[in-house]
């Protein structure tokens, strides 16, 4: 069973949908628009119904003039953008950020810290963030 059947009913996270190859794109269009698919090796078409959302950091506008990204997937998926500025244009959040994923560890690991030296945040204010918020 692969992801479209196991969201049906729900919904599918496409994560770096700029990096789906052509040739499985025009596949993805097909069940984004029918809800139909095979499942691999099989020539029984399957149903499904499933909300899809896709993030990426990549321009798939300048992709779809490369036709390195299809346009009318782009049209299927691009129902409402948000962008979302990089963590390196919004250092205002990174003190935010800290405070959220030490209490979120802290709570993991049973540890009792209670926030950061002034050195440790500055050193996470000054360092450039080049892989953003996954790094």
């Amino acid at each position: 069973m692969g992801r479209f059947e196991l969201a049906d009913g729900g919904t599918l996270f496409l994560d770096e949908i700029a990096n789906v190859p052509l040739g499985l794109q025009a596949k993805l269009l097909r069940v984004l628009e029918t809800g139909e698919f095979e499942r691999v090796g099989s020539s029984k078409t399957r149903q499904v119904n499933v909300r899809a959302f896709s993030a990426t950091n990549a321009d798939v506008d300048d992709m779809v003039e490369t036709n390195a990204f299809r346009q009318d997937l782009l049209f299927r998926l691009n129902t409402i953008t948000i962008h979302i500025p990089s963590l390196r244009e919004r250092k205002e959040d990174i003190p935010l950020l800290a405070r959220h994923f030490l209490e979120q560890h802290t709570a993991h690991y049973r540890k009792s810290i209670n926030g950061f030296e002034n050195e440790a945040l500055q050193a996470l204010l000054d360092y450039p963030w080049p892989g953003n918020i996954r790094e």
